[in-house]
């Protein structure tokens, strides 16, 4: 079973379905969100997260705001509605560029389709919204399956394979990207193991990726964040694959906190490191990793173990939720358009032409 992070029920008056990815793996539970700020809420509490689930999110969000709308509001009123809701729900989470793609997706197209289409009103734009919100929850779902077709053939029989934080089908509106990979390599029966980091300090990887390999009956084993050098140094590991959250012009990728790490020790240890993102996951504003803003997380996520506190009152915390790999040690960045091997600026730009 491949779970199903999220999905839009009903028409332009319906709601966004969440699975509370805060619950899991002791309770598989899903919410609804019925307006904006529910959405919000969700993205920056990690409700729903995972760089392309944010973006599908953010886009119905958008068809959540314009429910509020009155009956007597016009176009303007609407174009305005789509503005302040895209600044709004960007804020949520800072690193992550698909959100704030999926959003200028939306407020653009609405905008052209505003001034090109005749007889244009709040209801006719209202259903605009909710199709290309639709648009960019399917062409993730396809975009996914084709990262993992594009990535299987670097899996082969008795691999061990390292992993790291969730880049799986609760992180996408499809199968994932990284997760896509191994989902895709085990519909063709190939063995091989998965070693998943915990991925401290909100444990997605223990949580949320083991639970899904689990359930999709595949070989997985769980390791804390300090004991992947080790397990390379055994030999148990063959290559690392992670998903990313931006990727600037030159190829360094932000992932989940701790992925620059094994970026190191894999490079010490002769393994191929692997990067699996859409095409929306580049930034090619951005020249170099340099320039990814990184969002702070609250500190209580390191100094709370539940509700127990494992860290004394009074000490400072440092919580980045994210951090940066160099292209130089990324091996090839797989897209839903191919495979950049050795990635660097030229070849970047080449394959996002």
């Amino acid at each position: 079973m491949i779970a199903k992070a999220l999905q839009w029920i009903g028409g332009i008056d319906g709601i966004l379905e969440l699975v509370d990815q805060r619950r899991l793996p002791g309770e598989f539970v899903k919410f609804q969100c019925d307006n904006i700020e529910a959405v919000y809420e969700a993205i920056k509490t990690l409700a729903v997260r995972g760089a392309p689930a944010i973006g599908v999110a953010g886009a119905y969000g958008l068809v959540l705001a314009m429910q509020k709308l009155d009956a007597g509001d016009d176009l303007e009123a609407g174009l305005a509605c789509l503005v302040s809701g895209c600044e709004y729900l960007a804020s949520s989470r800072p690193t992550a560029v698909n959100l704030s793609w999926a959003l200028e997706r939306v407020k653009r197209k609405s905008e052209e389709y505003v001034a090109a289409e005749a007889g244009m009103d709040l209801e006719k734009l209202r259903v605009f919204v909710l199709a290309e919100a639709n648009a960019i929850y399917q062409e993730d779902v396809d975009t996914c399956r084709r990262i993992g077709e594009n990535g299987e053939k670097f899996i082969k029989d008795g691999s061990g394979i390292l992993t790291h934080c969730n880049a799986g089908a609760l992180a996408t509106a499809g199968q994932g990207t990284a997760l896509s990979v191994i989902f895709e390599a085990h519909k063709k029966s190939k063995k091989f193991r998965v070693y998943a980091d915990e991925t401290r300090p909100l444990l997605q990887g223990g949580r949320l990726t083991a639970w899904e390999l689990q359930q999709a009956r595949i070989d997985v084993t769980v390791i804390c964040d300090n004991m992947a050098g080790w397990l390379m140094k055994q030999g148990k590991i063959d290559m690392v694959i992670t998903g990313a959250d931006r990727i600037a012009a030159n190829g360094d990728a932000a992932n989940k906190i701790g992925t620059y790490s094994l970026s190191i020790l894999a490079r010490q240890h002769d393994i191929p490191f692997y990067i699996a993102a859409p095409l929306s996951t580049f930034d090619s504003s951005i020249k170099s990793g340099a320039e990814i803003p990184i969002e702070q997380r609250c500190p209580d996520e390191v100094a709370l173990w539940g509700d127990k506190r494992i860290v004394a009152e009074g000490v400072d915390i440092y919580n980045p939720a994210f951090d940066v790999t160099e292209a130089g040690d990324i091996a090839a960045i797989i897209t839903d358009k191919g495979v950049i091997e050795k990635p660097n600026t030229e070849r970047i730009a080449e394959h996002l032409k």
